[in-house]
């Protein structure tokens, strides 16, 4: 009887939890390139992500504003600060969402894997067409 009732444990654990849940990203982030700290965060019901420190200054020093934007109304924003991972939710074991590039003024359909405690695989798509990035954990 003891063991009938450790074996129904047993199976009502597994059962609560998730067969593949994504592992979290929240965190700051360092961008592939080196040249900017990303911060990933609850905004809402989903996840985004908004430049928070440079690590190599733009162009333009860090004043720069969202010039490519193709939203007029958006073009004199500073960068620092500028959400450019928006409504991330959670697709079993990736994150989906969209990412936004500065330096292009585009959005693109964009999935995050992490890899390790300290790495991201971060992918922005056009149809059938990714680019991936590695992002590491800021300390």
């Amino acid at each position: 009887m003891k063991r009938a009732a450790f074996t129904l444990a047993g199976v009502a654990m597994a059962l609560a939890v998730p067969a593949s849940a994504a592992d979290p990203i929240t965190g700051r982030w360092i961008t592939e390139d080196r040249d900017a700290v990303i911060t990933i965060a609850p905004c809402g019901a989903s996840l985004c992500g908004k430049i928070s420190k440079f690590l190599v200054a733009p162009p333009q020093g860090v004043d720069q504003r969202d010039i490519n934007n193709p939203d007029k109304a958006k073009r004199s924003r500073k960068l620092l600060g500028t959400p450019v991972l928006t409504s991330f939710s959670e697709d079993g074991d990736l994150w989906r969402g969209r990412i936004y590039d500065p330096k292009s003024g585009k959005d693109y359909r964009s999935v995050i894997r992490r890899t390790s405690a300290s790495k991201l695989e971060v992918q922005g798509c056009i149809g059938p067409f990714c680019q991936t990035q590695n992002w590491t954990r800021a300390n």
